[in-house]
């Protein structure tokens, strides 16, 4: 049996051993005590309010990489490059392989300037969603089905409305041309995603104004060129830069389902 000496000292070492455990324990809850504590303005009186919430993005932004590999968009999309840094939220490789960068309640660098009707800062509004692809290639099916179920999870999970999916080009269509003109906007649609015509809204009524109609969707027209630009890209697949009679009947329609969806 041992003696009572050796056993105090015994438990001395136990106890001395316990302490670094007991600290790192009690920093453990501090820190996630700080992390949780609301940021309060030491000018104001703290009367806390259960009435808020978190802040929400209302739109998908749909962007292609214009890179050549996964690999070279990740690199770019989290480090600062030349022109300054950029990123997304999410970036979906050609094999189906969805990456995530940046938390869905951060602000990421993806819109940079531009506007949709009324929303002016995009990158505090969105989620922005990056595509693996160089911007003259088609966008393979497997690519397209983990969009699409990107989609759905972020639509159904943060209250997106399944029509506020855009291009990067129709919010900067003096600037930027991506998704492009192969990407399946249609597809899109018949999973339930962003504004697609429908052929039984008809024709334009007499003094249709194409103009106030793509304004009314969300187009900045300070550029009709670009905004035209734009539109055809989602709609015709091309980059034509006037509007023909086809346009107007589109336009109509999703003038229609834009106030259906109200």
């Amino acid at each position: 049996m041992a003696c009572a000496a050796c056993q105090a000292r015994r438990g001395a070492v136990q106890c001395t051993a316990m302490i670094p455990r007991l600290l790192l324990l009690s920093l453990v809850l501090l820190l996630a005590a700080c992390a949780q504590a609301p940021v309060r303005n030491p000018l104001a009186q703290w009367r806390p309010s259960p009435n808020h919430d978190e802040r929400r993005a209302v739109a998908i932004v749909i962007h292609a990489t214009e890179q050549r590999s996964v690999a070279e968009s990740l690199l770019t999309l989290s480090t600062g490059n030349s022109g300054g840094p950029v990123s997304a939220h999410y970036l979906v490789g050609e094999d189906g392989t969805i990456y995530q960068l940046v938390e869905e309640s951060r602000r990421a660098w993806h819109a940079g300037g531009g506007r949709w009707g009324t929303i002016t800062d995009l990158n505090s509004a969105s989620i922005g969603i990056e595509l693996d692809n160089d911007g003259a290639e088609p966008f393979p099916p497997a690519q397209i089905e983990a969009l699409l179920r990107l989609l759905e999870d972020l639509c159904t999970r943060l209250g997106i409305p399944r029509h506020a999916v855009i291009a990067h080009a129709d919010l900067a269509p003096t600037r930027k041309r991506d998704p492009g003109i192969h990407f399946p906007w249609r597809r899109l649609a018949e999973a339930g995603f962003g504004l697609w015509p429908d052929p039984a809204d008809g024709d334009p009524p007499p003094g249709f104004d194409p103009w106030l109609a793509m304004e009314a969707i969300g187009w900045p027209l300070h550029d009709r060129a670009a905004a035209v630009r734009a539109y055809r890209r989602h709609y015709r697949g091309d980059e034509a830069d006037t509007l023909d009679a086809e346009d107007l009947r589109i336009l109509h329609s999703l003038v229609q389902q834009a106030r259906r969806l109200r």
